[in-house]
């Protein structure tokens, strides 16, 4: 075409743009955004709302607001595309103006808002977002409920996570695994495992992400025995094991005192599947011995492993020992996060609780006192209590 000396127009503008926004052709698309002006092609709600998408998809939301403020004619596509935009970069203050500013609202407008809201950490927002959609009689789709049962999970709100349920049911809105598993996620999250479970048996297609979430619930709330006979019942269904599923799993074996069962499943890591533990493996296996009380066995697998333990790992060991009142691996761990962690002061008070119930109150009145001359703080005990979206804090200095 450009052989040809053929002037394409806002329809072709509109087709390639697409087509470099799809195959992530940026510089290309760049150079259609320059032809765009040096030949004058008129923007087009059409070509305006392609290139907000563009620009968008690249986090490029200063440039996506200039398209839009040029454009003289905007349908609802333009507004939702400048919203998801500046939500994608977290410009939470910019994409609810143009929300409130919008003319009129569909699925896809609510469902970005309070997607934007759950994925940047403002779940209240993201719920009371979906309450005032209920209010306008939206109906929701997928991704809203998807989102909504995150936000859900993140604030224990099971009473509005089992309405989303129900508008699911109500609706027949289309569930597919995404939003069966952030269903079951909930559920757990909500300490509700008998309904996670129903769901989760309910389910007609299920993913690895499926099986982990129950797994990690039934541990997480105590159901130790059935995350294990979940977790063998996964393995016989041949649905590879995630990460995410050995965390789960781990716990549930530290929860039950189950320590051979534990380093054997640890062990299969990546003898069996190929998964090369991380750090928060190496933690739940510290946490598991110590626990049970192997603590010697948890000092020497700290000292074995092939990475660097941080403060965490010393930390779970350090704690075990005060709870099994071994002041010498106390002493050891201590050391080790002091040189890690030197201003944290819940370092130095459990050693000092250490030694206290060791009846070694010399050392510990020694180190309470180096903590005052090394000028670490013990920070303030307090309580919060959430009531209709209201935090009340209480402190108290100790």
């Amino acid at each position: 075409m450009q052989a040809g000396n053929v002037r394409g127009d806002g329809v072709t503008m509109t087709k390639v743009c697409f087509a470099c926004s799809q195959l992530g052709e940026w510089e290309f698309s760049d150079c259609m955004v320059k032809y765009i002006d040096e030949n004058h092609v008129a923007i087009t709600v059409y070509l305006g709302n392609t290139l907000i998408d563009m620009y968008g998809r690249r986090g490029l939301v200063e440039l996506a607001q200039r398209i839009f403020d040029r454009m003289h004619e905007k349908n609802l596509v333009s507004w939702n595309a400048l919203i998801i935009g500046h939500a994608k970069v977290g410009n939470l203050i910019a994409a609810r103006k143009l929300f409130d500013e919008m003319p009129k609202r569909d699925v896809i407008s609510w469902t970005s808002m309070i997607t934007g809201y759950s994925q940047a950490g403002k779940f209240s927002d993201a719920v009371k977002l979906f309450e005032l959609m209920m209010e306008a009689n939206i109906r929701p789709d997928e991704k809203t409920v998807a989102s909504v049962l995150s936000a859900c999970a993140h604030l224990g709100m099971l009473d509005v996570g089992e309405a989303v349920h129900e508008l699911i049911q109500k609706y027949q809105i289309r569930a597919d695994t995404y939003v069966w598993n952030a269903l079951i996620d909930m559920y757990c999250k909500c300490g509700a495992v008998e309904k996670a479970l129903e769901v989760f048996r309910n389910m007609k297609e299920k993913d690895s992400v499926s099986w982990t979430s129950v797994i990690s619930g039934m541990a997480v709330n105590g159901f130790a025995n059935s995350a294990i006979e979940l977790f063998e019942q996964m393995l016989q269904k041949n649905v590879r094991a995630t990460h995410g599923t050995f965390v789960g799993i781990l716990l549930a074996c530290a929860h039950v005192g189950l320590v051979d069962k534990g380093v054997d499943y640890f062990e299969s890591m990546e003898k069996v599947h190929g998964l090369v533990p991380e750090m928060k493996h190496y933690g739940c296996m510290v946490d598991l011995l110590s626990r049970s009380g192997n603590l010697e066995r948890a000092y020497k697998f700290i000292e074995s492993m092939p990475v660097t333990a941080d403060v965490v790992l010393w930390r779970i060991l350090l704690g075990a020992c005060k709870l099994h009142g071994s002041v010498v691996l106390a002493e050891i761990a201590s050391n080790k996060l002091l040189e890690l962690d030197p201003g944290n002061s819940g370092n130095y008070v459990l050693l000092s609780n250490t030694y206290a119930n060791a009846d070694r109150w010399d050392a510990s009145t020694k180190l309470r006192d180096l903590m005052e001359k090394s000028y670490v703080e013990k920070p303030s005990g307090y309580s919060s209590i959430d009531a209709t979206g209201i935090t009340t804090v209480t402190s108290e200095e100790s």
